[in-house]
């Protein structure tokens, strides 16, 4: 492999990262920028491992990098503890009037949380700074549900261009109902970016479904050249019998958000991406039962006792509203 390689152990089962660059790829010619955040949220391993596998096969393999690929850990005390965060959700502060007040106040001051963002904001920083072209992001997670991998993704022209070429479902406008999410950010400061949704927390198909997709994305990006046309077919494969026959492009028209106080309680058997009819009993909370408003889709479904989304609410979209 022409490229100077820098990781941790090859053995990614049950890996947990120790420090914040999990590992990086530095190819001798100029070419894109790869960022891989994994573990924003400390009960989510799966992203870790499945870049940590795909750092060890490309560094076997006969294969070209061209630019850098750089695997940073986001929530690393989160993700020793096992926990989605120590106090608070660390996939919610990325706001620039949050970035501006951690720069002017004191690092004495600074929560768990508020280390983390300063390291992780400080590695990104740096990556983008030695870029030789064009920087993407991509932040990795798994969800309490069980369910199909997805995309999630802005709506600029950039986004929904790398975005499509994943044989996976594209759930667009969820970002918007967030607020401090990491990839709408660095999204503003000009990277391409994208997160992905790879299965649930413990199941070992989710790290399957993270690798295949990290490996089209390092084709997608150009970082990657050389033999792994072969890998490169088995994860497509791979993406696309898990999709199942899902629509391509999903877009989310309602987030239920939630409190401690709410007593929020999904309703069992829901995975992600499911289909709901109108009426449909989704959850109750101290209110009452909260209902399908239409017949769409439930996207995220919380089974977990952390987190202030205890549902996102979608609807299929026609793959024409979205051609470029």
């Amino acid at each position: 492999m022409t490229a100077s390689v820098k990781t941790t152990d090859r053995t990614a089962a049950g890996f947990v990262p120790d420090r914040r660059e999990v590992g990086r790829l530095i190819g001798r010619e100029a070419g894109s920028t790869f960022i891989v955040v994994v573990g924003v949220h400390g009960n989510e391993p799966g992203g870790a491992r499945a870049a940590k596998r795909l750092l060890a096969r490309l560094s076997e393999s006969d294969v070209e990098v061209r630019g850098e690929l750089l695997v940073l850990a986001g929530n690393l005390s989160a993700l020793r503890a096992g926990r989605r965060y120590a106090v608070k959700d660390l996939n919610r502060q990325w706001t620039q009037a949050h970035i501006d007040a951690l720069a002017a106040k004191p690092t004495t001051d600074d929560d768990a949380e508020d280390r983390e963002q300063r390291e992780l904001y400080a590695a990104i920083e740096s990556a983008i700074e030695r870029a030789r072209g064009q920087v993407y992001l991509a932040d990795l997670h798994t969800t309490s549900a069980p369910g199909i991998p997805f995309v999630i993704t802005g709506d600029t022209l950039a986004q929904r261009k790398l975005a499509v070429m994943f044989p996976l479902p594209t759930v667009l406008g969820l970002e918007g109902k967030l607020n401090g999410a990491l990839s709408a950010y660095w999204a503003h400061r000009g990277c391409v970016t994208f997160a992905v949704e790879g299965g649930q927390h413990d199941d070992p198909a989710a790290v399957e479904s993270l690798e295949a997709l990290l490996l089209l994305a390092t084709d997608a990006t150009a970082i990657v050249q050389g033999a792994i046309e072969h890998e490169l077919a088995r994860s497509r494969h791979l993406l696309e019998e898990r999709r199942a026959g899902l629509p391509r492009i999903m877009e989310v028209i309602e987030r239920h958000a939630i409190s401690d106080a709410d007593r929020f309680v999904m309703e069992p058997g829901f995975r992600n991406l499911d289909h709901a009819r109108k009426g449909q009993l989704l959850a109750r909370d101290a209110r009452g039962e909260i209902r399908a408003p239409s017949d769409g889709l439930v996207i995220l479904p919380l089974y977990q006792g952390s987190g202030n989304d205890g549902f996102f609410w979608g609807r299929e979209v026609a793959v024409d509203r979205h051609a470029s």
